[in-house]
């Protein structure tokens, strides 16, 4: 089976990061984390563009589909 076909596990990421418990972190690892968390909103921030232009792309070729 193919990554994309596996179900998604329970809960987004976003969500279990949200639910960890911050407090056996240092300054520093919190520093990092920090930095990776903004790392991967730029990745998704950059990922939702090329989707909005994909979809933009096939709603000129095909027609926007509606009721």
């Amino acid at each position: 089976m193919e990554e994309p076909d596996l179900p998604r596990a329970k809960g987004d990421a976003a969500s279990r990061l949200a639910a960890e418990d911050l407090g056996p972190y240092s300054q520093a690892e919190l520093d990092e984390r920090i930095a990776l968390l903004q790392a991967e909103i730029v990745r998704v921030t950059a990922h939702k563009g090329k989707a909005a232009a994909h979809r933009a792309a096939a709603d000129a070729l095909f027609g926007k589909g509606g009721a």
